[in-house]
């Protein structure tokens, strides 16, 4: 397996996309405790589209357990209507073209392409329309549509970074705990999957999908 690195040990400035309160944390939570722990001193923007007051209180205190190893960290969480974001298009977009004059993120975390969730759907498009020279990472969510795809780009965990993920999930997110997927054994057997395809050193992986990435 083929290994790319983003500079070891050097700080980076990642944006983090979720269209709703966990998306971030069951898509890449790995992920970003694997790299605040390679990259000391890292800036993270943590943005969820979608939250009422409930989801949101969950949303805030979820990331910021898992940035806390962060340099610096700013969690934004608006109110978009669950489930109707490309008819809420342009206001969102209004938000992209705010995120886009906050900075130039080393890395952008976002929802897959092929996502059947329309809300999913529209923020990655909007990530590839906002962040043309950037490197965005598509993460996976696991649910009902069966739309996880086979991903060609693996970050390996420790089997401690995976149970810490799983545990945070089931830690902050209480209003989601009577869905039947919403269970350790989700998101521990996925990332087993992915650890299995990437073989990873410890078992366990976040898998991505990166459609443009230069050398």
């Amino acid at each position: 397996m083929l290994t790319l690195s983003l500079g070891p040990g050097t700080p980076l400035d990642i944006l983090c996309l979720g269209a709703h309160s966990d998306d971030v944390e069951i898509g890449c939570g790995g992920t970003l405790l694997t790299l605040l722990e390679r990259h000391p001193g890292s800036s993270v923007h943590w943005v969820v589209f979608a939250a009422d007051d409930v989801r949101a209180s969950e949303a805030r205190d979820s990331a910021a357990d898992f940035l806390r190893a962060a340099g610096r960290s700013r969690i934004d969480v608006h109110a978009f209507r669950d489930g109707f974001f490309p008819a809420q298009f342009a206001e969102i977009k209004q938000c992209f073209e705010a995120l886009k004059r906050c900075g130039q993120p080393d890395l952008v975390l976002t929802h897959h392409r092929e996502d059947r969730h329309q809300d999913h759907r529209t923020l990655a498009d909007l990530a590839w329309n906002t962040f043309r020279n950037h490197l965005i990472l598509e993460y996976e969510i696991p649910k009902y549509d069966g739309d996880t795809g086979n991903p060609n780009l693996y970050v390996p965990l420790t089997r401690a970074a995976a149970e810490r993920k799983a545990g945070l999930l089931m830690q902050h997110f209480g209003s989601q705990r009577a869905r039947s997927w919403f269970t350790p054994e989700t998101f521990l057997g996925l990332m087993r999957l992915r650890g299995i395809q990437s073989a990873a050193p410890e078992g366990y992986a976040e898998g991505f999908h990166a459609h443009k990435v230069c050398l």
